[in-house]
């Protein structure tokens, strides 16, 4: 392959016999090649800079998350979890960036091993393809570490949502109760009868099943109740009842509840929903295994 000096046209052939492309001549024999060559630095300065720019780039970030977490310790540990936050800070452009370096630079580091008159450095070379794999391999190993801890930590992000929406109907029922002096009837009757200025109570029963609550009345508590009230007076009417009571006819009020909240698959009936008994508010499974002290009745449990 001959490669035209005045067009740069690569052909077959000679020379001397005229470039295809622009019919340029060799007027004479070409010059002999140098006896001494200097070998060329680029590939090893390739490797040894991306190395470098890792390892930089690495240490900056765990410095500035160090100093971010306002730690007054400066011990092992300290600087172990700012080298956590800064490999997830990183996770989703070094780690490519950087299996794509070592890529590419095996492939330099070796045609310079291969080639030691044509290319120098080799010691700078693999220094820097050696600095960049200690940072990649860091930063998934740091991340590795810390994956458990992160699963547990989004784990109870979610279940303090379901808390908090549990916590929000356990709030309105409460205000209910105070207003009316039972529990209600169904749960629309809630969303109706208590405000709601913010929306957070309709936010929580947004996906709740009108089914999934189920109240009942403590017949020795309302017995009680009623016979402490009506002791030493007279019976009145219903019609004389007042006009904010709630309680069902036969002047039954409902005393406890039971509710079941979807869990995050947002669908009643399934395995990861949550039980709100009288405020007690727990996971199904926990309940399945004893954890409340009172069993749930047999209704609110079945799937």
């Amino acid at each position: 392959m001959t490669t035209c000096p005045c067009c740069g046209f690569k052909f077959h052939g000679l020379l001397s016999s005229g470039c295809k492309q622009c019919g340029a001549r060799a007027i004479g024999e070409p010059l002999p090649r140098p006896s001494h060559e200097l070998p060329s630095y680029g590939r090893a300065l390739i490797l040894a800079v991306s190395g470098s720019l890792a390892v930089l780039i690495f240490v900056v970030q765990t410095i500035t998350a160090f100093f971010q977490r306002a730690s007054d310790s400066y011990g092992f540990w300290s600087w172990v979890a700012a080298g956590e936050t800064a490999a997830w800070r990183l996770k989703w452009i070094s780690i490519p960036v950087l299996l794509a370096t070592i890529f590419i630079g095996r492939k330099l580091y070796r045609s310079v091993l291969e080639q030691p008159k044509r290319f120098c450095g080799v010691k700078h070379a693999r220094n820097g393809l050696l600095a960049t794999s200690i940072v990649t391999l860091l930063i998934a190993l740091l991340i590795g570490v810390t994956v458990p801890a992160r699963l547990q930590q989004r784990r109870l992000a979610k279940d303090a949502a379901m808390r908090a929406q549990a916590y929000t109907i356990e709030r309105a029922l409460f205000e209910y109760r105070l207003k009316y002096q039972t529990f209600p009837a169904d749960i629309k009757t809630l969303q109706q009868r208590i405000p709601d200025p913010d929306g957070s109570l309709a936010a929580a029963l947004r996906n709740i099943d009108p089914a999934a609550y189920e109240p009942s009345a403590d017949f020795a508590v309302v017995a009680t109740e009623k016979s402490r009230t009506l002791r030493g007076a007279v019976i009145r009417k219903t019609s004389l009842a007042s006009p904010t009571d709630d309680t069902p006819p036969g002047g039954l009020s409902f005393t406890t509840y039971v509710l079941r909240l979807p869990g995050e698959d947002k669908i009643t009936g399934t395995d990861d929903d949550w039980i709100n008994r009288d405020g007690m508010i727990m996971k199904l499974s926990d309940v399945a295994k004893g954890g409340v002290g009172r069993s749930v009745s047999a209704g609110a449990l079945q799937p």
